[in-house]
């Protein structure tokens, strides 16, 4: 195992909380080589005939932040894809469904008046600006995500009417150091942030691509509907939302190698 890329690498970026959420991306990877930076593993590789980077960051805002701050000064990637499960906040949304992040935001940063939280950004250690309350993903990002949904292989859900394929929407992801599983949380999260689905890390991974100029998305799929069943559910769902979430990507991975294919 490694301990430094030989040089800056021109690769995609794939981050996930989970160990397991980034196994079933590494598996697909060729032409595989490992990094240990700051005891932290990084596989290289080619995926669909791109090159690749994939990092596990656990669990959490700073360690996402931690990762991908890592991941940026030593690979110097294109662009960033974080993937993995999330809590449904949209009541639409069952497990397997799939988000794509335009936009993300932290839900439990800014102010907290006898009125409730004011959402504020902190100000961009780098420029002295006030960050956005949402960081918006990269637009070509959501668009290739979005055609991908079109062509990849999906676990298909089981429901009282049969097996459907997931639903793919565009929406906004909120992150927080807080497992949610309640639904009373749910509603204020809908109601003020217009969220579709709640997690851990995204926003925190969004914020670094924002202040490091890197384009990025998040890409969620749903393990439960964060309330009262949570945790029940998410052991339930954790390894369709997972498959679900990793297949979207790895045909994101296809779909822009035959787009840049096009263009040459």
């Amino acid at each position: 195992m490694e301990t430094e890329p030989a040089k800056p690498q021109n690769t995609t970026a794939i981050l996930g909380a989970f160990q397991a959420e980034v196994a079933l991306l590494e598996d697909r990877l060729a032409e595989r080589k490992e990094y240990t930076i700051e005891s932290i593993r990084f596989v290289t590789g080619t995926m669909n005939g791109r090159g690749a980077v994939i990092v596990w960051t656990g669990i959490g805002k700073v360690n996402a932040a931690m990762t991908t701050t890592l991941l940026i000064e030593h690979f110097k990637p294109r662009e960033i894809i974080f993937t993995g499960i999330a809590g449904g906040v949209n009541p639409t949304l069952q497990p397997g469904d799939i988000v794509i992040a335009e936009k993300t935001a932290h839900h439990d940063m800014g102010t907290i008046w006898p009125e409730g939280l004011f959402f504020k950004g902190v100000k961009n250690r780098l420029t002295g600006i006030q960050n956005p309350v949402f960081f918006r993903a990269d637009s070509g990002l959501v668009e290739l995500a979005e055609l991908a949904g079109g062509k990849a292989a999906f676990e298909k859900i089981e429901t009282t009417e049969g097996k459907r394929l997931p639903k793919i929407l565009r929406g906004v992801v909120v992150t927080g150091d807080v497992f949610v599983a309640s639904e009373e949380k749910c509603l204020d999260l809908r109601k003020r942030l217009d969220a579709d689905a709640v997690e851990m890390e995204g926003a925190a991974v969004a914020q670094i691509c924002h202040q490091r100029q890197v384009p990025h998305v998040v890409i969620r799929s749903i393990s439960d509907n964060a309330n009262a069943g949570a945790i029940v559910d998410k052991q339930m769902f954790y390894i369709l939302a997972a498959k679900n979430s990793s297949s979207l990507v790895f045909e994101m991975m296809a779909q822009a190698g035959i787009l840049s294919h096009g263009q040459e």
